[in-house]
């Protein structure tokens, strides 16, 4: 079987961190999310696939290559104007021939035992009459945000995009196993209201037509769609950790045994290092900090001085300078971050934490969340970022500032004050 991996999107809620890079290449436990969907289906059996590329594509190619760095085979097809996912699938119809093939998107994560299950239950119903395909399935709390399934007799029945009244909480999980008739439906298929061919709008066409879509549910299932949802699939991936170290660890540090540390890394005295945690190459952390679990470090990165990480993903080239503190948080590359930069993870009043994403304040669903820094930002000393602040690339907060809402690129944010003098005699005893 051939799988076709679409990794075209723009990424637009993902921003500010896709100004700069296709959300496809955003770190999770220590290498690119479309680095997990190509091990999963490797590890599935799946060699030949065909990724369908859009914004960013020059930087997804340069990474991949032929794939052989990761044991497949790969092929890109280029969607050059964003049509849709529908229209995506359709640059895969020479690719697959008249074989059935899976299809994932490039920002969705799953575990590999829902995967394996997959498979499995394709080999259960693929051989019956009509066969039109088998959906990846999840249970989600908040159904008005996706695309919700409705059953009948064991098979899918109705597809509806973000429902206003929940009659299910059953959500398109967007991998799927798909017969060639898909491409049939697909070019019936009319472009939806936001302008585009929607996949799902296909797969109704087979539904209404009689061809059986069958289900199967995931365990797991982490949709990178919002900055947040990074967090939750570094914490996921992470947990599988082994540890190894292949830097330099100096006496006096502790270091549990589920850390990775790359090669040319210097872990200084005094650092209390808790797993899981991934370290990449050419780091140099410490002395005297602490990182705690969940804790995704790109490489040639600096930790200074009594500097506190917590479940957070720092990445490549950025420098986090002495006493500061950085909670549940995505920080870009080439970042520089000023001695005692805070970033507050918690409301005082305890409640959600909500983020703007595309123009709309969203609840995250988290208690804890941090701040999302773009790519070359600088912090000065004794700055203060407040919960769920995102700050755009190439943009700067001044000494002492306290940032309270979104910075955006190329921004700079300074505090200003009023310096008075009057004479002073000091005392002498």
């Amino acid at each position: 079987m051939k799988a076709v991996v679409l990794a075209a999107g723009l990424g637009t809620r993902m921003r500010p961190l896709t100004f700069t890079k296709p959300k496809f290449l955003l770190p999770v436990a220590g290498k690119p999310a479309l680095d997990h969907v190509l091990l999963l289906l490797r590890n599935v059996g799946i060699d030949e696939i065909a990724m369908v590329v859009g914004y960013g594509r020059e930087q997804i190619v340069e990474r991949y290559g032929d794939g052989s760095g990761l044991g497949v085979k790969l092929r890109y097809l280029h969607q050059k104007k964003l049509l849709g996912t529908a229209n995506a699938v359709s640059l895969a119809e020479d690719f697959v021939g008249e074989d059935r093939f899976l299809v994932m998107n490039g920002d969705t994560l799953v575990d590999q035992e829902s995967l394996n299950a997959l498979l499995k239950r394709y080999e259960v119903v693929g051989s019956g009459k009509n066969f039109g395909g088998v959906m990846a399935t999840i249970e989600v709390e908040e159904p008005e945000q996706f695309g919700i399934v409705f059953l009948r007799g064991g098979k899918a029945s109705e597809i509806v995009e973000k429902p206003k009244r929940i009659k299910s909480r059953l959500a398109n999980a967007g991998i799927y196993i798909f017969d060639p008739t898909i491409f049939g439906a697909i070019k019936r298929t009319k472009r939806s209201k936001r302008g585009e061919y929607e996949l799902t709008a296909s797969i109704q066409i087979l539904i209404n037509s009689g061809k059986g879509i069958y289900t199967s549910p995931l365990n797991l299932w982490a949709d990178i769609g919002r900055p947040w949802d990074l967090l939750v699939a570094n914490e996921y991936f992470s947990r599988g950790q082994r540890g190894e170290i292949r830097g330099k660890v100096e006496v006096g540090a502790y270091i549990e045994d589920n850390v990775y540390v790359g090669e040319d890394s210097r872990i200084r005295s005094g650092s209390y290092i808790l797993g899981p945690t991934y370290i990449g190459r050419g780091c140099d952390i410490g002395p005297n900090c602490f990182i705690r679990p969940c804790t995704s470090i790109g490489d040639e990165v600096r930790i200074g001085n009594a500097v506190e990480v917590k479940n957070s993903i720092v990445m490549d080239h950025t420098n986090i300078g002495h006493l500061s503190y950085v909670g549940d948080s995505v920080i870009g590359s080439n970042c520089n971050l000023g001695a005692g930069t805070t970033i507050a993870n918690l409301r005082l009043d305890e409640k959600l934490i909500k983020m703007e994403v595309g123009g709309k304040a969203v609840s995250s669903g988290r208690r804890k969340l941090g701040t999302i820094i773009a790519d070359n930002v600088k912090t000065g000393i004794n700055c203060t970022i407040n919960v769920g602040v995102k700050i755009g690339p190439d943009s700067a907060v001044g000494p002492g500032a306290v940032v309270y809402k979104d910075v955006s690129p190329n921004t700079m944010v300074i505090t200003k004050t009023t310096m008075t003098e009057r004479k002073w005699k000091p005392s002498r005893s």
